[in-house]
């Protein structure tokens, strides 16, 4: 037996609330909760670990995930499951931003530097805290774009708060005003009030 619970759309705590009720009412079988961000992927796969479900989770599209718990034999125990309802705790740090003003990192070979950018980007989705905001400008601006090998990350940042900005003057210069795929538009004033306003500013 699958039931499927459809939390996309909802905010949190309201996922895993929503599971939680399913499984009550579950001796066996698969249940599968869909959610939009993963936030929601992350309480709802702790709601799994604390009932001792195992749980998996999958991307299956832009703003498309699954999370499903397997019910073998007997209900879930839920009497230990409080603390999974409260959201994921802000990861971000106030003051914290990240400028990319190239899609390239360092200086010297091109395709070194690209791939180094790719992995800051990554490294950038595993700190403990996250940035506050990302600016993107020059040819940083190519990374928040279709095509982008940083695209997901990004999108990753995205879900879990972080605030991503990308130059319109840049993405204009570079024909790439309608490739915008994470994030939004901002211009300079923007970028300097952020900039004036950052307690901490990271340049790779």
């Amino acid at each position: 037996m699958e039931k499927i619970v459809d939390a996309r759309g909802l905010a949190c705590p309201q996922p895993v609330i929503k599971a939680k009720a399913a499984l009550k009412d579950m001796t066996e079988g698969t249940l599968k909760i869909l959610v939009d961000n993963e936030i929601a992927v992350q309480n709802v796969m702790k709601l799994g670990n604390y009932s001792g479900l195992s749980p998996s989770s999958e991307k299956k599209a832009d703003k498309e995930f699954e999370v499903l718990f397997h019910v073998n034999g007997e209900a879930p125990d839920l009497t230990k499951t409080q603390e999974e309802e409260a959201c994921a705790p802000e990861s971000r740090r106030k003051g914290l931003v990240a400028v990319l003003a190239s899609d390239q990192m360092g200086s010297g070979n091109e395709e070194l530097g690209r791939l180094l950018m790719k992995g800051f980007v990554y490294a950038l989705t595993q700190l403990d805290e996250l940035p506050e905001t990302i600016l993107l400008y020059n040819g940083g601006a190519r990374l928040s774009v279709e095509g982008s090998q940083s695209l997901e990350d990004l999108k990753s940042l995205e879900a879990l708060g972080v605030e991503i900005l990308t130059c319109g003057t840049c993405l204009n210069y570079y024909e790439l005003g309608e490739k915008l795929r994470v994030g939004s538009v901002t211009n300079m004033y923007e970028i300097a009030e952020k900039l004036a306003a950052a307690g901490t500013v990271i340049r790779p």
